[in-house]
């Protein structure tokens, strides 16, 4: 069913699709021959883009420095948006595609283990669709229901599972500019309505780096990133309007991110020696395994009250982290107060003060951004904080895609969508 029908005059080029196996130089080729392409008259359906800055915070909004993006949230609607605990990169970005919680979803951290496969430890750079296939991505929901999907870059978008993919997706390179990802989503929307995506994802990675470096106060080189990313989404913005290609944008975050510093570190050695458990992850927060079946000796060094921090056993996480049923969470989790780390060595690059995240979702630093534009988005302005289980409802109702059981919904968008 078409909702929304608008008609230009456009630019249009026969293009090859773009393979998984494309390098980032082929992506330079093909946006240079995209200017070349010739009038023609066409109608064309919107298209749903869900766009990640990794790390953006909401306040970022407010320095008078994203025009674009400012623009967009006065002719849409934006929030303030609740992350999911751990507020990691992966169990997010997981979370917005899947409408399901980490202990839903099975990416319960950016590092992770599972008694089903012993000795080994998923990492950001794990591909076996063993960590993924407890929850479908809106991408193969849609490729089974005939809508084709193209990735610009997701946590999860080059894993087969059910024997499928995106129609078109990128392995994901951090030495591909942002400028070359935007152009090679605005090459997929120049082919011809039967080879175009339909539901697109792009990911920038540079403001959470900044973040990280930085941190997240008001400073020359993190306002340098955030500048940047709001030219290039004002680029891709101007390059669809030309090709008369409609599109609800739907742009978020997945964390927060906190101001660290190396004074405020908790050592796990003063707590219990290394060798006497097995370490899952530590930074923003720690996940600790015991080496034996005998918990006595963790639960009495890690249970106890602790300075700036506290743990609990996975069984007795507090409720509203709604997190430790997944047999993935590690037997003990620690949680610092923002700001604080906990590791067992301070890594060498914490030098000074940086930025961070992995802290408890409801803390302010923590808090995602939301932003949403398009012909299917009602004007509204800013709308109430809402979870972020609930933006894959909004991109199956954008996609008019049948969704997935999923532990989020469409209500906080009701009254900022047009009939």
């Amino acid at each position: 069913m078409i909702r929304y029908i608008l008609q230009a005059f456009v630019a249009c080029a026969l293009l090859a699709g773009c393979a998984a196996t494309q390098t980032a130089e082929t992506v330079e080729a093909s946006t240079a021959t995209s200017t070349s392409a010739l009038p023609d008259q066409q109608v064309r359906e919107p298209i749903t883009m869900l766009i990640s800055i990794d790390g953006f915070r909401p306040d970022y909004l407010d320095r008078g420095i994203t025009p674009h993006l400012s623009a967009l949230a006065a002719s849409g609607i934006y929030a303030d948006m609740r992350s999911s605990f751990p507020t990691k990169t992966f169990p997010n970005h997981w979370t917005l595609v899947t409408g399901k919680r980490p202990d839903n979803h099975g990416i319960v951290g950016n590092s992770m283990e599972d008694m089903a496969r012993p000795g080994q430890k998923f990492t950001m750079a794990n591909k076996d669709p063993f960590w993924w296939d407890q929850a479908e991505p809106i991408w193969i929901t849609a490729e089974k229901q005939g809508v084709r999907t193209a990735t610009m870059f997701w946590p999860g978008s080059e894993v087969e599972l059910d024997g499928k993919r995106p129609s078109d997706w990128w392995p994901f390179s951090e030495a591909l500019s942002n400028d070359r990802r935007v152009n090679a989503v605005v090459d997929w929307m120049r082919r011809p309505a039967a080879t175009r995506p339909q539901l697109v994802t792009l990911y920038f990675d540079t403001v959470d780096t900044a973040g990280h470096y930085y941190g997240p106060a008001p400073g020359e080189k993190l306002h340098a990133a955030i500048s940047a990313i709001d030219q290039n989404i004002g680029h891709l913005k101007e390059q669809l309007a030309a090709l008369g290609q409609p599109v609800n944008l739907v742009i978020t975050s997945d964390h927060g991110m906190a101001e660290t510093h190396p004074d405020r570190v908790i050592y796990l050695d003063n707590i219990l020696p290394r060798d006497q458990y097995r370490l899952v992850v530590d930074g923003n927060y720690a996940g600790i395994e015991p080496l034996s079946d005998d918990m006595t000796a963790i639960n009495a060094a890690f249970l106890k009250p602790h300075d700036n921090m506290e743990c609990w056993n996975k069984a007795n996480i507090p409720a509203r982290f709604q997190y430790g049923k997944n047999p993935r969470v590690p037997s003990i989790i620690c949680l610092p107060q923002s700001g604080w780390v906990v590791y067992q060595d301070k890594p060498g690059w914490m030098t000074g003060i940086g930025g961070g995240h992995g802290y408890d979702h409801l803390h302010p630093d923590m808090i995602a951004f939301f932003l949403a534009s398009g012909p299917g988005i009602a004007g509204n302005g800013k709308i109430e904080t809402f979870d972020n289980v609930d933006i894959y409802s909004l991109l199956t109702h954008l996609a008019e895609i049948k969704a997935k059981e999923s532990d989020g919904d469409l209500s906080p968008f009701k009254q900022a969508l047009r009939p």
